[in-house]
């Protein structure tokens, strides 16, 4: 199995979505020595914001785009390459202001690209080119669990669930560790183990399959 891994949080060391994808990406490695992983760090390698040269390009056929053009584009197809040939997924990210960080919407923007990462049929129909098999991990500084005072303030997963399901992940997973800074040290211990339990059984899908 061929995983992409894309951690998004610029925190780097002290970050908690960090230090859980790599536990998850361990216990993976536990059981499937073999895995092999590409790994990102938008924090570190952010994407190019979309710009009008690159908006221009997406829409012209390939045959028609300028040397400029293919410049544009040049960074976003070789990202697109690299999820085209994963088999699964592991996007890590905080969240910042109820939303993802700005590099991850860079990335995503990136991504999304007509006849490369996703087709559209003879019928107007949209099919998705990722495989179906995403994790996403986040971490939120408050409670934004549904019945908690800021159970409606979640922007984050249904933006999430929105982008991918249009790229062909239909069934995504989420573990999402909350709260952590806006709490009581108890609570952001719960938090964290709760988090690796789910991850932990995660895992073991993952590896059965």
């Amino acid at each position: 199995m061929k995983l992409f891994h894309v951690d998004a949080s610029a925190k780097r060391e002290w970050s908690n979505s960090r230090a859980l994808s790599r536990h998850f990406i361990d216990l993976l490695k536990a059981h499937k020595p073999e895995l092999e992983v590409d790994y990102l760090d938008v924090s570190v390698d952010t994407p190019a914001h979309v710009d009008e040269l690159f908006t221009i390009a997406t829409y012209t056929p390939e045959a028609q785009r300028t040397p400029a053009m293919q410049q544009a584009l040049e960074a976003s197809d070789a990202l697109c390459a690299r999820l085209l040939a994963a088999d699964a997924y592991v996007f890590a990210m905080p969240m910042y202001n109820f939303s993802m960080p700005s590099s991850f919407k860079a990335f995503i923007d990136n991504i999304v690209r007509t006849n490369l990462t996703y087709k559209i049929g003879e019928d107007g129909s949209y099919v998705g080119k990722m495989a179906d098999k995403a994790l996403f991990i986040t971490t939120r500084g408050a409670d934004l669990r549904p019945g908690k005072p800021l159970g409606g303030m979640d922007a984050l997963t249904p933006a999430l669930r929105a982008a991918f399901g249009f790229l062909g992940v239909a069934a995504p997973t989420f573990v999402d560790a909350q709260p952590l800074t806006f709490s009581a040290a108890e609570e952001r211990e719960a938090a964290l183990v709760r988090a690796k339990t789910e991850l932990a059984a995660i895992a073991g899908r993952w590896v059965g399959t």
